[in-house]
């Protein structure tokens, strides 16, 4: 195997704003599902040294009282924690989409989750193929690099939609308005 860490993107789909956004937010999940649990944690210790109980107590009191947060620094809090984590909820529901479904999805799946999603990041593309080597036996660097390639493609069209024109000319053939 060669020790190539980076390996070029085709102009094709440098130039696809919908890779791109899947590259961007596959590149921070990482990043963003450790700071969503530390924003929990330190919200919860902020919760139990002054109020004595967990936000989640405290909130149905508040709720169960019917009081309004308004735009309270709580309220803030919660609606910060609460979007991040149904970014990355979206995400994982949108991957295990994929896995289940599409034709490499398993394939995909382990590519993306030792590329991206799992908990700890690989310190190269070595580490990440001999990983890959117990649910994906005999992959190159070149063959690793399209099928990532191909997995963030397959994974955008889940989160993003169809919208390349090719599909919609398909879709119109099928379902004409």
């Amino acid at each position: 195997m060669s020790k190539k860490n980076h390996h070029p993107v085709s102009a094709e789909v440098e130039n696809n704003p919908l890779y791109h956004d899947t590259y961007k937010l596959l590149r921070c999940y990482r990043d963003s599902t450790y700071s969503l649990m530390v924003a929990v944690r330190q919200v919860e210790i902020q919760f139990q040294l002054e109020y004595n109980t967990s936000v989640d107590e405290f909130l149905d009191s508040i709720y169960a009282a019917g009081a309004d947060l308004g735009n309270s620094q709580i309220e803030e809090w919660a609606k910060s924690i609460a979007r991040s984590n149904k970014m990355i909820k979206l995400l994982l529901s949108s991957v295990d989409l994929l896995r289940k479904n599409h034709k490499h999805g398993e394939e995909y799946y382990w590519i993306l989750y030792y590329a991206f999603l799992s908990p700890h990041e690989l310190k190269n593309t070595e580490e990440i193929l001999e990983e890959l080597e117990r649910h994906v036996p005999s992959i190159s660097y070149r063959t690793y690099y399209r099928r990532r390639q191909a997995a963030i493609n397959a994974l955008s069209s889940i989160l993003w939609g169809f919208s390349a024109k090719g599909t919609l000319e398909t879709l119109n053939k099928f379902f004409p308005k």
